[in-house]
């Protein structure tokens, strides 16, 4: 796989993970798995990070790339959220295992006492700000419900406070910054937790190294809650 232009071909498997609670999470899998960072992504500047194993290299991107790496072939295996995958479409992706890590769930959430029931009965338009617009739509259109899908990328709480949205969709793990901001979730739309996802054609063509890794992964998660 070429690593750029200029730069000698990696004749390895390369791993695409996210900084953030999916890494510590992905951590402990890894060591199982015989895969240690040698740098650490929080602190170093490096986007590609080598490894204990001169085969096996990490390479740091946004967790909204990790599909889009692996689907070009850029990295071999990645781990993201379904919540990403789901926006993502899957294509291209072999998704052989829930690492079960990072969970939480996509939910609609409202305002305190707002009639969402009522809405819907009532066929009412509402208006939805969220980053996942590919999952609220297909949720909405599933449930005969018409929306106007608002795209935000941060601070979804703040949209029906300032009148914005009527609703939103987001992921909800605690619950404790909607109730910050007299929100309540009302409806979930999936479990979410991370994926272990491969380059189809990668996975036909090296897989004499990259089933190994994901075996270990598999194996990692024996036992595990």
């Amino acid at each position: 796989m070429n690593s750029g232009e200029g730069m000698p071909a990696f004749d390895g498997v390369t791993i695409a993970l996210s900084k953030g609670r999916i890494f510590e999470d992905t951590l402990p899998l890894l060591q199982r798995a015989g895969v240690t960072p040698l740098a650490d992504p929080e602190t170093s500047r490096q986007l590609i990070l080598p490894t204990n194993r001169a085969d096996v290299r990490l390479v740091i991107v946004r967790a909204s790339d990790v599909p889009t790496y692996v689907q070009y072939g850029a990295a071999d295996i990645g781990i993201a959220g379904k919540d990403v995958l789901m926006e993502h479409g899957g294509s291209g992706l072999y998704q052989p295992l829930d690492l079960r890590i990072a969970k939480c769930r996509l939910m609609v959430a409202v305002p305190q006492g707002f009639d969402y029931a009522g809405a819907i009965g009532r066929g009412a338009r509402l208006r939805v700000a969220t980053k996942y617009a590919e999952s609220a739509r297909n949720h909405f259109a599933e449930k005969g419900v018409h929306v106007d899908l608002i795209k935000l990328y941060g601070s979804m709480e703040l949209a029906p406070l300032t009148g914005l949205a009527d609703v939103i969709v987001d992921l909800v793990s605690s619950g404790n910054t909607l109730k910050a901001n007299h929100l309540e979730a009302v409806e979930e739309i999936a479990q979410i937790s991370a994926r272990l996802v491969v380059n189809v054609a990668a996975w036909k063509l090296n897989r004499s190294r990259i089933a190994p890794i994901v075996d270990a992964f598999a194996s990692g998660l024996e036992g595990s809650p």
